[in-house]
């Protein structure tokens, strides 16, 4: 059997605090297998518990992971109360990506325009920028579900009943959830920001001017770029007017950041920007503290219908 690096006590005692694991069955390429707890995967490596120990067991070396009952174990690992991490082992190509993910993300009305956002909770929890909602109550979702007999297109859901669930304009980050509806919706998983390289590979799915469900990809061109006193991802992935709340995928069809900006200027080509996926965990977990007041006028205010009024028009003689 090959032998994998055992881990300093240090590390042992950090990560043995940090997830909760499950007892899952590995089997390795050379034939042999290992029991024990998968602590964490960070991209190419499987940190596992062994009881006694933790070892290091590159991805290339794992042919599947099964549980203590010998069913595959999902790969999609809850990390928090509403978000997952840990989609897929290995890139993909962008239309396979597509194809899987992109019933997660939706299309954001307002009276005042349109954005983008997408599930993390299979319950109707949607993250989208703040800006997208900022001053509204009357929130629409249109949700690009349920493919037809032939399975080659999404159809359209509309939900008008939207809750605000917490917002913040400092990080231009809103949680909103779909109420009374008994659907499960696709949630996206989360990604790790912070091991984006420079030159990655990177791709939106948004509704840019309205054109909904479009695709563009791009690189990272620096993962920590500051604007306005934000730190943000830049990147080459074009960005316009409605794709703002979307999220920025990575090859493992993880969200790395939700779109959130770019730069118009004359010559200006490529200036794109979006909030890194660690801020947006941190605003999901805590997001009792920036949890949505309706009775805040500047958290948004209500529309009064405008009353009847019978016009009538007199003709000169």
């Amino acid at each position: 059997m090959k032998q994998y690096l055992i881990v300093t006590l240090a590390f042992l005692c950090f990560y043995s605090l940090s997830l909760r694991a499950e007892l899952v069955v590995i089997q390795l390429t050379d034939g042999f297998s290992i029991k024990g707890e998968v602590l964490q995967k960070k991209r190419d490596t499987y940190y596992v518990d062994l009881g006694y120990g933790i070892i290091q067991i590159p991805e290339s070396s794992v042919l599947q992971i099964v549980n203590a009952v010998g069913e595959t174990q999902i790969s999609e690992m809850s990390t928090g109360t509403l978000f997952l991490e840990n989609s897929a082992n290995t890139p993909q190509i962008i239309s396979e990506l597509v194809s899987e993910f992109g019933e997660g993300v939706v299309l954001i009305e307002t009276s005042t325009g349109l954005g983008s956002g997408f599930f993390i909770h299979e319950e109707g929890y949607l993250i989208t920028n703040e800006h997208v909602i900022s001053g509204e109550h009357e929130i629409k979702v249109t949700v690009f579900e349920d493919r037809d007999s032939e399975g080659k297109e999404l159809q359209r859901s509309l939900y008008e009943d939207i809750e605000i669930v917490s917002v913040s304009p400092e990080w231009d980050l809103a949680l909103i959830k779909i109420l009374n509806t008994d659907k499960t919706f696709k949630p996206l998983p989360i990604g790790a920001s912070g091991e984006l390289d420079q030159g990655e590979r990177v791709f939106t799915v948004g509704s840019p001017l309205g054109f909904e469900r479009s695709v563009s990809e791009g690189i990272v061109s620096l993962k920590n770029r500051v604007m306005q006193g934000r730190l943000l991802i830049q990147t080459t992935a074009e960005i316009n007017p409605g794709n703002s709340g979307g999220p920025l995928f990575n090859l493992y069809g993880e969200v790395v950041g939700v779109n959130n900006l770019k730069i118009v200027a004359f010559g200006a080509e490529g200036l794109g920007f979006a909030i890194p996926a660690e801020m947006v965990k941190l605003f999901i977990e805590n997001r009792d503290a920036f949890a949505f007041d309706p009775r805040n006028p500047n958290n948004g205010f209500r529309y009064n219908k405008p009353p009847n009024v019978k016009v009538s028009l007199d003709e000169e003689n």
